[in-house]
């Protein structure tokens, strides 16, 4: 089932990323937006992982430009 409401910290700004949606799947959530933040290391063209900006998340990078992040859902 997919809620368009999200857990995220505002401080992040990713509520406000323009094509931005969350789904939640049982006790996940997979929230996805177009990448607008400076990344000031190389990232790989394909697909880059990495530790979320807050604990216990996964950012996915996909082809430079979808960030694909895996979480647990806050109730």
């Amino acid at each position: 089932m997919t809620n368009l409401e999200h857990s995220f910290d505002a401080r992040f700004s990713l509520q406000y990323a323009p094509t931005s949606f969350l789904m939640r799947l049982g006790r996940r959530e997979i929230f996805v937006c177009l990448d607008f933040r400076q990344r000031y290391y190389r990232v790989n063209p394909i697909m880059d992982c990495s530790t979320g900006v807050q604990a216990g998340h996964l950012e996915i990078l996909l082809f430079r430009k979808w960030l694909v992040i895996l979480s647990k859902a806050k109730w």
